[in-house]
């Protein structure tokens, strides 16, 4: 993925969680990178003591590594220079730093191994759950985070340019409502700058949809909030403030304000009003 100003490409989230790995976990050393064509190429390193680790190449089966990208799963090397588990392709690498205890964790998106992440002692240290466990949070959150570019990716390349002029039946139109609705849902918990930014180029694309189909023009002057157009959202869907306050993880009597809120904005008189309003205007799809 390339690079974007004030953005974080996927290299760079490694780079971050890779540094998360010293910050959170007992181990003093860290390092990983992402799968391409079979391997896994080091894109990251933080606390390291030499250089020996820049620019390793892991191979799918080679080394602890490899074999945690093809086996999906945690691999673990008490003492990696005696290890029989594993064969011993990168000792140059891994030993030239010092590391004695080497634990290696693929980082899973969708059932699939998009890479490896690991951590290092210099020295031999047992390895237990209250090692391990910061470990497993720091992947998880990056795994979260790369699976989340990839629906976004996948959501982006299946809405054609507001620009084209094109009829949309009644199933088309209410899978584009359903996208729209969870793509608020996704953009309410991630934290990514760049993933953010993505996910309201879309928001706006699905919305403008709307308008192309109608000849409606948009009208952006009527200003709700994040929240309310997520309630508005899923109001479009039928969804009851029960539903929305479950499905958004908020109380039922804070749904309510914000729709009361969003009614009175489109000065509507009913939460049906509320979502042809919106719609005329562009702010929802």
């Amino acid at each position: 993925m390339a690079a974007r100003t004030g953005t974080e490409t996927e290299t760079e989230l490694v780079a971050r969680a890779v540094a998360d790995l010293t910050r959170k976990t007992a181990f003093p050393v860290a390092f990983g990178g992402l799968e391409r064509d079979g391997a896994v190429a080091v894109t990251a390193t933080a606390g390291t003591r030499t250089r020996s680790l820049d620019g390793l190449v892991v191979h799918a089966t080679r080394g602890l590594g490899g074999r945690a990208l093809v086996e999906k799963r945690p691999r673990l090397a008490l003492d990696y220079r005696t290890s029989r588990n594993i064969t011993h392709d990168y000792d140059r690498a891994v030993l030239g730093e010092g590391i004695a205890t080497l634990f290696a964790i693929p980082i899973l998106v969708g059932g699939t191994a998009r890479g490896v992440l690991y951590c290092g002692t210099w020295s031999e240290v047992p390895v237990g759950d209250m090692v391990t466990r910061p470990a497993f949070t720091v992947a998880d959150a990056l795994s979260s985070e790369l699976r989340i570019r990839d629906e976004v990716e996948r959501r982006m390349a299946l809405v054609p340019p507001a620009t084209d002029t094109w009829g949309l039946d009644a199933a088309a139109r209410e899978e584009l409502r359903e996208s729209y609705a969870e793509l608020r849902s996704i953009a309410s918990v991630v934290k990514d700058v760049h993933v953010r930014e993505r996910l309201e180029l879309l928001e706006k694309r699905i919305a403008a949809i709307s308008n192309v189909d109608t000849g409606t023009p948009a009208d952006f002057a009527i200003a709700l909030s994040p929240r309310e157009i997520d309630v508005l959202s899923r109001v479009a869907l039928g969804a009851t403030n029960a539903e929305i306050a479950s499905g958004l993880a908020l109380k039922e009597g804070t749904v309510k304000s914000y729709l009361q809120s969003a009614m009175a904005k489109l000065e509507a008189s009913t939460r049906h009003a509320a979502v042809a309003k919106a719609r005329r205007a562009g702010i929802l799809p």
